[in-house]
């Protein structure tokens, strides 16, 4: 493995934020091979040098691996459930590491789903802060008002407080219409509460793109790596450094 600044090594180890991993180097918390460091230009390799933060060891981070699923329907996006439901590892024949999914679509919904070990990328994906388009097709048990639509744009009060303002665009006109919703948050059945706040219920979900990420032609229970001008591309978006 080639030598890591300190700060990127500790973040990919999952010790703490690049930031944080900064503060720790200069609080002279960090020894590479018995040597304390306090320099943040500092490089080592964490296969070959020994590295220690607050006098204990740290390993060697799994290599960075990152998926693209196409969730089918009832799994749980999670890693085990106890429930026994099936979940979407149970897909994941032939993965070695030790990925994650990256924010949830819930048991009955489908599409896009990403999963991955790096943490970093992970949190600034669902985040609302970065503001990550997720883009969802929904079909819907009856049409919406267009007071109803503007309300469902500004945003509806779920639990007490308000989601973010969303994209809503009808599709497809029917009795049991279709709609694309664009949100940059991801609650817990957001998409299903904001439509059942007005008295609709959604039949079908499916995700479709996050990001410039698009679901594609990619069957159902079926995963691709992503390519490195892929996550070069969403690294870039999510302002992640390379350092």
């Amino acid at each position: 493995m080639p030598e890591e600044r300190l700060q990127k090594l500790l973040a990919h180890a999952g010790i703490a934020s690049r930031r944080k991993a900064e503060q720790l180097i200069r609080e002279g918390r960090v020894a590479v091979n018995g040597t304390v460091i306090t320099e943040l230009g500092s490089k080592a390799d964490a296969e070959r040098d020994h590295i220690k933060v607050d006098g204990k060891h740290i390993h060697a981070p799994e290599k960075p691996v990152y998926l693209l699923m196409n969730k089918p329907r009832n799994f749980v996006t999670t890693v085990s459930d106890p429930e026994g439901r099936p979940t979407v590892m149970d897909l994941l024949r032939g993965v070695k590491a030790r990925v994650y999914p990256v924010g949830r679509l819930d048991y009955h919904s489908e599409g896009l789903l990403l999963l991955t070990n790096d943490g970093e990328f992970a949190k600034r994906i669902t985040a609302a802060g970065t503001h990550v388009a997720k883009i969802y097709v929904v079909k819907v048990n009856g049409p919406l008002s267009p007071t109803q639509e503007a309300k469902f744009r500004e945003g509806v009060a779920l639990s007490g407080k308000k989601t973010a303002p969303a994209g809503l665009k009808l599709i497809r006109r029917a009795e049991n219409p279709w709609y694309e919703v664009r949100l940059i948050e991801g609650r817990q059945n957001q998409i299903r509460l904001m439509f059942k706040n007005f008295g609709r219920l959604v039949e079908k979900l499916r995700r479709v793109k996050v990001g410039f990420m698009e679901l594609g032609s990619l069957e159902p229970g079926k995963f691709r790596h992503l390519t490195s001008a892929e996550v070069a591309r969403f690294r870039k978006v999510l302002k992640m450094e390379d350092q």
